[in-house]
């Protein structure tokens, strides 16, 4: 019978996902002494990443209950491995000016070092999620390897760009009763020999012609439904995306709505203007994003109280409130009716850190920039809705400013391949940028 495997882990690991321990199966764990020096850290901290430390270090005080690690280390549970944290070992001789520098990671790496060297025949492996580690670990003969238990498939995200069904050859009467028909549907078995998946959306074009009729398909109606042009606030959509866009963020049957595309395709834009539209159906609208801050600063170096040192994050979403006041006079009512939600909290820009622990009930929330979360905090935010609430994430999953995601690990593709298929989850890619013919060139060209 072969050995199990350990595998050592690093900070990130943890901080990516607390529970992370549990996902080795009947493998042994290792943490270097190094990671609790840095999970400590983050112990007093509010973000996601301060809870991610306390809830690990919470694990690990129930997994020994009372007892000491021992040799062996103590039980994960039943089926899993074993755990045990292991105190810092300098590297080999022969490696001693490999690295120079006496910081966290090299620490890791030369602990995880000693570990296979002191397991002979058994698998041992360093798990990070820092790539520079990975590369390090190589440099110096250690297996290395990323945390890929949330880590979607590459089919998965390139079915995101499949998923509107462009359809052709379709009858004409056909067309004619989804287009101009007295309830604009047809049942799916007119077109398709198997019932396609909730919330499918169509293309279908017509014969000779570069015209095209959007629809979406209606589980519970059993029924292919024309989705029409509609506008929002003043917004109107320019392509056929965002005209499924608008149409998702309209329909109340939809709870969970996803939008992806680059910079310039109008995700938040859409999901704020139809927000608006349905102000009266809602006892709160907020807008929100994660606050990723550049340079590794903390925000206590930003000038200023709470709401100045939150102004720059949000900035972006107070852009897209004013393309949508600029579509009206200053004095108009709809303008001044955007001056009264913002004055009275009915519609609340503020930062994501600042829900947690909420329950959102009957409040259209939309989280702008849903790219730079992990899994765990999407899964945070949607268990955070109440009855009545609608949530929109928009992003861009090839513009990540978190240093451990990727377009294979974020909660905002973890989203779309979890939720796929189900009745109230609704996707749409965005392909062309809106914002000005400059941004969509410089979108393609640089």
């Amino acid at each position: 019978m072969p050995k199990s495997k350990i595998f050592v882990l690093d900070t990130n690991v943890i901080l990516h996902d607390f529970k992370s321990i549990r996902q080795f199966q009947d493998n042994d764990i290792v943490i270097p002494t190094a990671v609790l020096e840095e999970l400590d850290k983050f112990k007093k901290g509010m973000d996601t990443l301060s809870f991610n430390a306390r809830g690990f270090m919470r694990e690990l005080d129930l997994l020994t209950d009372g007892h000491m690690f021992g040799k062996n280390g103590v039980p994960i549970g039943k089926g899993k491995g074993r755990i045990k944290v292991e105190p810092n070992h300098p590297f080999p001789e022969n490696m001693k000016d490999l690295f120079h520098d006496d910081i966290p990671d090299h620490r890791i790496l030369s602990t995880a070092i000693w570990v296979r060297d002191n397991n002979p025949g058994r698998f041992v492996a360093l798990v990070t999620k820092d790539i520079n580690l990975r590369m390090k670990s190589k440099a110096a003969g250690m297996e290395a390897q990323d945390y890929l238990t949330d880590r979607v498939e590459d089919s998965t995200i390139e079915g995101a760009y499949r998923e509107v069904q462009v359809i052709e050859d379709i009858p004409a009467n056909i067309l004619q009763k989804i287009a101009f028909g007295q309830d604009n549907s047809i049942r799916w078995q007119d077109v398709f020999k198997k019932e396609p998946s909730p919330n499918q959306l169509f293309k279908f074009r017509w014969n000779n012609s570069d015209e095209v009729t959007c629809a979406r398909y209606d589980s519970k109606r059993g029924k292919i439904v024309h989705v029409r042009k509609r506008e929002a606030y003043g917004i109107r959509p320019r392509n056929e995306e965002q005209q499924f866009a608008l149409d998702a963020c309209l329909n109340p049957e939809i709870q969970l709505v996803s939008l992806t595309g680059g910079a310039g395709t109008g995700k938040t834009l859409l999901a704020l203007a139809s927000a608006l539209e349905q102000a009266q159906d809602y006892d709160q609208i907020i807008l929100t994003r994660p606050t990723v801050i550049l340079g590794n600063q903390e925000i206590g170096f930003l000038p200023g109280d709470e709401k100045s040192k939150m102004a720059p994050f949000l900035l972006p979403l107070m852009d897209n409130l004013g393309v949508i006041k600029s579509q009206f006079r200053p004095s108009s009512k709809e303008a001044l009716k955007i001056d009264g939600f913002l004055k009275d909290e009915k519609l609340l820009i503020t930062p994501l850190a600042y829900i947690r622990g909420r329950s959102l009930g009957k409040a259209f929330f939309i989280i702008d920039e849903a790219q730079n979360l992990t899994p765990h905090e999407i899964k945070t935010i949607i268990t955070r809705a109440g009855e009545g609430t609608k949530m929109v994430f928009t992003g861009d999953i090839f513009q990540i400013d978190q240093p451990y995601l990727d377009q294979w690990s974020n909660g905002l593709t973890h989203l779309g391949e979890k939720m796929s298929g189900q009745r109230l989850f609704e996707h749409v890619f965005l392909r062309k940028g809106e914002r000005s013919e400059l941004s969509e060139i410089a979108s393609k060209l640089l």
